[in-house]
């Protein structure tokens, strides 16, 4: 089986990746590579993100990589947090009080959504894969709704208040296998999937 870096130190984003590429490739992530610093994302834009992650991690180690960056657009909001939605919190200093980044990002996103009747919001993923010398991009996109308080407890980041379109319950409250076939991930994850093993039969 051929062995696919993911630049990340997300347990939760290689397992629902590995999921979809079941045993087409094996994903290692950076814990599991030995590469503990963190990966530089200074850029103004998902897709510049990604390949600023891919990029990195490739030339640090001289192996094919992939990348991600997801934002959550929320239209009330102009369409933040955005390329920021890992450290919205932070940004104004109000990760505190022993929270965790995604409870104080929560916290933040529904202390602005407050009085809005526009729900409305979208996740987009952005995958890069560097591989044989050679760059591209991927994104999936999936529409919800965010939700006046949390519901669920699995899944990670903003899931325990996005209710996807067509859905009774938030990604924080389906199980990994729906969520594996609706999400905006899972749909970037889908197409890098489909790519790869056109890439392998080449």
């Amino acid at each position: 089986m051929r062995e696919l870096i993911f630049a990340t130190h997300n347990e939760h984003k290689s397992i629902e990746i590995q999921a979809i590429l079941e045993d087409s490739y094996r994903i290692l992530n950076l814990d599991q590579v030995g590469l503990s610093e963190d990966i530089p994302e200074d850029q103004d834009t998902l897709d510049g993100n990604a390949l600023q992650k891919a990029r990195y991690v490739e030339e640090k180690l001289g192996v094919d990589c992939f990348a991600d960056d997801t934002g959550l657009e929320v239209d009330a909001l102009g369409g933040e947090p955005g390329v920021y939605s890992a450290r919205y919190a932070e940004l104004s200093n109000e990760r505190n009080n022993g929270q965790d980044a995604s409870e104080a990002n929560i916290i933040k996103l529904l202390r602005q959504m407050e009085g809005k009747s526009d729900r409305k919001a979208r996740f987009r993923t952005v995958i890069a894969l560097v591989i044989g010398g050679k760059q591209f991009t991927f994104e999936g996109v999936v529409e919800g709704s965010i939700l006046e308080k949390k519901r669920g407890e699995e899944g990670f980041g903003y899931d325990p208040v996005f209710l996807p379109d067509g859905y009774n319950e938030t990604f924080a409250e389906m199980p990994l296998s729906l969520k594996n076939t609706i999400s905006h991930r899972a749909r970037a994850v889908n197409q890098l999937a489909d790519f790869l093993r056109t890439y392998l039969t080449t």
